[in-house]
């Protein structure tokens, strides 16, 4: 009976920690959003220290986010009791975290070309900006800053600089291909794709063919002038005697 109880205690814990996962990786892709749309500022007329610190501070969140993420789904993915449908559900998260990673990778290296190709140091390396026009955000940054993680975050370490931390990804990401045996390609969707353009049931809309049709008899009349009107018989009569 201690052991059946057991059991059910860590199917609730893992069930636990999968749904701490996901909402986790629906943070990190809040926050890895927010810093690529801020890095879009570099080297504009609203680039400078403020936007350089916002985005260390956003860069910062995410490594939180991702290196606790990456620690407890390896710790997942190594259990050998676990319900296979459980299992393509945490593959599922490892496949989207790596994807997420892969596009906040090159979003870092972007930020580090453009920051040593635009410097602050000085006041006169400030005239090589580019002259934009494109407006910054604090609310972005505000934005994730009010981002959490469904865990306690005590005990990460902390988000190296920004060199480091772009070599640091390049060999997590090595590292997420090798160490663990999970085939992009083996992994299924659960969401089927465009969701967001079918239409809810009920709906009467015209489909392509009636729209079509009301166009080519909507040509005739106008070329017919008319003649094809029900209520203009006498302009008819006079259409035929010219």
């Amino acid at each position: 009976m201690n052991r059946w109880r057991r059991s059910v205690g860590e199917l609730q814990a893992r069930r636990r920690q999968v749904s701490e996962c996901e909402q986790a990786l629906a943070a990190l892709s809040k926050v890895t959003g927010c810093f690529q749309q801020m890095a879009s500022s570099l080297g504009s007329n609203t680039d400078g220290g403020g936007l350089r610190e916002e985005l260390a501070e956003i860069r910062a969140i995410a490594h939180r986010i991702y290196t606790g993420l990456h620690r407890r789904l390896v710790s997942l993915l190594t259990e050998t009791e676990q319900v296979q449908e459980e299992r393509e559900q945490v593959e599922r998260l490892w496949v989207l975290l790596l994807s997420n990673l892969e596009t906040f990778h090159r979003d870092l290296r972007k930020t580090h070309g453009l920051q040593e190709l635009f410097p602050l140091t000085q006041r006169r390396d400030r005239n090589a900006l580019v002259k934009t026009g494109s407006a910054g955000g604090s609310e972005i940054a505000a934005r994730a800053a009010t981002v959490q993680t469904p865990w306690v975050s005590t005990g990460e370490e902390q988000c190296p600089d920004l060199h480091t931390q772009v070599s640091q990804l390049d060999s997590l990401l090595q590292e997420m291909l090798q160490r663990v045996n999970v085939p992009v390609w083996t992994v299924e969707a659960t969401q089927e794709a465009w969701v967001e353009m079918v239409k809810e049931e009920g709906d009467d809309d015209e489909t392509l063919e009636d729209l079509m049709q009301v166009e080519v008899v909507s040509q005739d009349s106008l070329r017919t002038g008319c003649c094809h009107h029900s209520s203009c018989r006498f302009s008819c009569l006079l259409c035929l005697l010219t």
